[in-house]
């Protein structure tokens, strides 16, 4: 009999809860998973505290549950990816070839299939690849992570075909300026791109917030005072 392969629930469970199939603050438990994932509940405990290590689940007791969205923590990671990336993106105009450009451009260019899935994916595939062409692999092992993170969000921020193309059009932009060699304005249109969508997801959380709670999602404000009776 073959053997369970442990990764299986882990990308079953992580794609889940990216995609609000299992919504934010929504209660989990091993056994109540057997189900989705056709895992035992060993490889799903496994794959709960990996979650975990991502920011996507905490425990609850002696139970799971979804992380819920946290608007500090999105301004914080957000701010995070955009000193990250402006440092990356000064070492690319520098490092990176002719060849591995276009090639990024290409990974950059509208896609078969235009959803949020794939605005999703590809959008976070364009800056970890960006950030790989700096050479220094912690650039790229922390923008991994802090899209990770915005994972969930930013499918929130690519909910229309205009604001993909839009995002697609700002990545564009960010190429021609770093194959044209100029560092500052490959930086500035970087940390413009990030500001932006900082600005637009921020918002958008903080106006919805009640009718998104209304479908179950669990939003909160962890850096917020607490209020007074």
């Amino acid at each position: 009999m073959p053997h369970t392969d442990d990764r299986a629930p882990y990308a079953t469970l992580r794609a889940a809860i990216l995609s609000f199939d299992l919504l934010p603050g929504e209660s989990l438990s091993e056994r109540g998973l057997e189900p989705l994932t056709g895992a035992s509940r060993t490889p799903i405990r496994a794959a709960l505290l990996r979650l975990e290590g991502e920011g996507l689940t905490r425990r609850d007791g002696r139970g799971w549950r979804v992380a819920p969205i946290d608007l500090s923590e999105v301004h914080a990671a957000m701010e995070f990816r955009e000193a990250v990336e402006t440092g990356a993106v000064a070492l690319v105009v520098d490092r990176a070839s002719d060849d591995d450009l276009a090639a990024l451009r290409a990974l950059a260019e509208e896609p078969e299939h235009d959803d949020e899935e794939a605005g999703v994916r590809d959008g976070g595939d364009f800056h970890v690849a960006l950030a790989r062409l700096s050479g220094n692999a912690f650039f790229a092992d922390a923008l991994a992570d802090v899209m990770t993170r915005l994972s969930r969000t930013r499918w929130l921020e690519v909910r229309t075909p205009q604001a993909r193309a839009h995002a697609r059009d700002e990545h564009a932009a960010i190429l021609d300026a770093i194959l044209a060699r100029e560092a500052e304005t490959a930086t500035a249109l970087v940390a413009a791109h990030a500001r932006g969508t900082r600005e637009r997801l921020v918002g958008f959380l903080e106006g919805e917030r009640r009718r998104l709670r209304g479908r179950g999602m669990a939003i909160v404000d962890g850096g917020a005072e607490p209020s007074a009776g």
